[in-house]
C-alpha cells in the first residue's frame, strides 16, 4: 500500500523550494523513494547524519519523476514513522509556566522568561554523564535540567514536575484528526510506528492519551540506546515492523534529528510544519489526488 502526501500544484511549489536537499515526491498517487545521502552502516555515531548535500538545479515535475523512477523504480512506502514531541504530541502549557507554577510553593522565584533562557542553556550543554540524555526513565538528566532552569534542587519539586509530564494534562495531540488518519492508514495496510528521543515515560504517556493502540511499534531512544539523528533508532523501527528502510517515511519537526537522521538510515523524511502540515496530508488513497481519506479502489 502506498501513501500520498501532495497535489501536483503543491509539489511544484515544494520542488522549487527544496530541491537543494533530498526530499519527498508523489507521482500518480505513489510516493517515490527520494535521493538520500549515502547510508553509513557504522551506526555507532551520529556524525554521518550531517553529511553535506550537493546543490542541484531545480527541475520540473516530469523531469524529476523520470529521474526518481530511473533510480528507484516503483518502490513505494509501506510504513509511516512519526516523531512524538513536537509532531504527534505538544505540551499543553509552556514549559516555563509549569516549572514556575509548580515551583512557587518550593521557593522558585525566576520569571518564566528567565526559566526558559536557563532551560535552553542547560539543554544545549553536553550531557557529561552519558552519551545519551534519556537513559531508562531519564531522571538524572531531567533533575539536572529542572534544577538548572529554576535554581531549585528540591527532590519533591522535581518529582512533581517529572510526574506531571506523564499525564494527559501535560500533553495534547498536535493534529486532532490524527486518529482518523492513522486508523485509515492501518486499515489500508500501512504500518505505523513512533520513533522518538524520549525516556521510558513515552509508553505510559501514549496510553494516557489513548493513542498507543494506533501504532504497530514504538522505538524509544531510552530503550534502543540510540538518539536521533543516530540512524540506529530508525533501523530498529524498521526491524520492529519487518520492512526495509527504503519502504518507510518518517515525519518529524527537527531537521537534524528527524530529517537527516532518517535519511542517513535509508528512509525518506518529511519535515513537520514545512513538507507536511497535518496528518490528513498523508492519504491511503493512491487513486484520488485529494486529501480525502479512503481505501484504494480495486
Amino acid at each position: 500500500m502506498a501513501l500520498m502526501a501532495t497535489t501536483r500544484a503543491q509539489l511544484s511549489t515544494f520542488l522549487s523550494r527544496t530541491l537543494t536537499r533530498p526530499g519527498f515526491i508523489a507521482f500518480n498517487g505513489s510516493i517515490r523513494r527520494p535521493e538520500a545521502p549515502p547510508v553509513h552502516r557504522n551506526f555507532s555515531s551520529s556524525a554521518a547524519a550531517a553529511a553535506v548535500v550537493p546543490q542541484r538545479e531545480p527541475m520540473g515535475v516530469k523531469e524529476y519523476e523520470d529521474y526518481r523512477r530511473s533510480l528507484y523504480g516503483d518502490i513505494t512506502h509501506k510504513a509511516l514513522f512519526v516523531d512524538a514531541a513536537g509532531t504527534l504530541l505538544a505540551p499543553s502549557q509552556p514549559m516555563a509556566q509549569i516549572y514556575r507554577e509548580i515551583g512557587e510553593k518550593y521557593g522558585v522565584q525566576y520569571s518564566e522568561a528567565e526559566i526558559l533562557n536557563r532551560y535552553r542553556r542547560a539543554y544545549a550543554q553536553p550531557w557529561g554523564k552519558s552519551r545519551l540524555r534519556y537513559v531508562n526513565d531519564g531522571r538524572p538528566f531531567w533533575q539536572y535540567i529542572v534544577s538548572s532552569s529554576t535554581g531549585c534542587s528540591d527532590a519533591q519539586y522535581f518529582e512533581e514536575v517529572y510526574n506531571y509530564y506523564t499525564t494527559d494534562r501535560a500533553w495534547h495531540l498536535c493534529d486532532p484528526e490524527a486518529e482518523k488518519v492513522f486508523m485509515a492508514l492501518r486499515k489500508a495496510g500501512v504500518k505505523l510506528a513512533v520513533v522518538s528521543n524520549f525516556d521510558t515515560r513515552l509508553r505510559p504517556l501514549l496510553r494516557a492519551l489513548n493513542c498507543e493502540q494506533w501504532f504497530d511499534a514504538v522505538a524509544v531512544s531510552a530503550e534502543v540506546e540510540a538518539e536521533k539523528p543516530n540512524p540506529t533508532i530508525f533501523v530498529k523501527a524498521c526491524e520492529l515492523l519487518g520492512i526495509e528502510p527504503e519502504e518507510a517515511v518518517h515525519v518529524g519537526d527537527d531537521r537534524r534529528n528527524d530529517v537527516w537522521g532518517a535519511r542517513d538510515a535509508g528512509c525518506d523524511a518529511w519535515l513537520w510544519g514545512s513538507d507536511v502540515h497535518s496528518f490528513k496530508e498523508v492519504s491511503p488513497n493512491p487513486i484520488i489526488h485529494s486529501f480525502n481519506l479512503g481505501l484504494t479502489t480495486k
